[in-house]
């Protein structure tokens, strides 16, 4: 999984992208190998007049469907990033949930009994007929 963090309005410090990384690395590392690629940008919308400006965008690259896409805006950005890392994972979760549910919707059922040889299940199953 690769991740990508950016910080647009300010400058990315060591600590502020190892924070992000680590909480990426823990809530999505069950989802490894359907997750190809995680874009983090962070922004200070409001520049140095302060107020609940600092926002968190994280964009999850999925294949074979849309991204997932979370965004948090809050006065904190350490709290921004934690919301939306928390709120993608759920996402994720959902979103593949409802993936493999689709697939396996999709799946022919075949039954097989004692007394099919494997000559006559293949036949059936090349027909398209299924019992």
């Amino acid at each position: 999984m690769q991740i990508d963090i950016r910080a647009k309005g300010f400058e990315l410090s060591p600590a502020l992208r190892e924070h992000a990384e680590r909480r990426l690395g823990f809530a999505l590392s069950w989802a490894v190998y359907d997750v190809r690629k995680v874009a983090v940008r962070l922004y200070d919308i409001n520049g140095p007049r302060g107020g609940e400006d600092k926002c968190c965008r994280i964009q999850i690259a999925l294949p074979g469907t849309s991204d997932v896409v979370i965004e948090d805006t809050e006065a904190d950005l350490y709290i921004a990033i934690n919301r939306a890392v928390d709120r993608a994972e759920r996402s994720l979760a959902r979103r593949l949930e409802r993936q493999r549910e689709h697939r396996h919707a999709r799946q022919p059922v075949v039954e097989i009994t004692d007394d099919d040889s494997a000559e006559e299940f293949e036949q059936r199953a090349d027909a398209g007929v299924f019992h």
